[in-house]
């Protein structure tokens, strides 16, 4: 299993009117942690379009809300696999706030595409060899 974290304050454009995170933000909390794990991982999003033409869109989000993080909050995205993608990758993700309470978890699935005719194709060797270093490693 592959474990990382990204924790940032939550900004003010991110809450409602109650101070409350609005429920789509939680989307992008998710997008920033996975994208900040690939680039600690050397292999950025961009790199893949790049270098090896191949485009990563997610194919599906499911998310569940526990508890509300607020204006003022300091909140923890995480994002995790368990396994080696072959055609779709999965990330268990989840956002906790300063005093450890779980507020958002769920799966963010991804597909690899060919860049040039939009064809799906298999996660590039490479990617696929990070990751399995990284499962490997914790």
């Amino acid at each position: 299993m592959t474990h990382f974290e990204l924790t940032f304050p939550v900004r003010y454009y991110e809450t409602d009117q109650m101070g409350v995170v609005h429920h789509s933000n939680y989307i992008r909390y998710f997008e920033n942690a996975r994208n900040e794990m690939m680039v600690d991982w050397g292999f950025p999003i961009t790199t893949c379009e790049k270098e090896y033409g191949v485009m990563i869109p997610i194919v599906g989000v499911e998310c569940h809300f526990r508890h509300p993080a607020r204006m003022g909050d300091v909140v923890t995205a995480v994002a995790g696999m368990d396994k080696v993608p072959m055609a779709k990758m999965v990330i268990r993700q989840s956002v906790v706030n300063q005093n450890g309470e779980l507020c958002a978890e769920g799966t963010v699935t991804l597909g690899f595409i060919d860049a040039k005719s939009f064809r799906p194709v298999r996660c590039p060797e490479v990617l696929a060899r990070i990751i399995e270093q990284h499962l490997n490693d914790r």
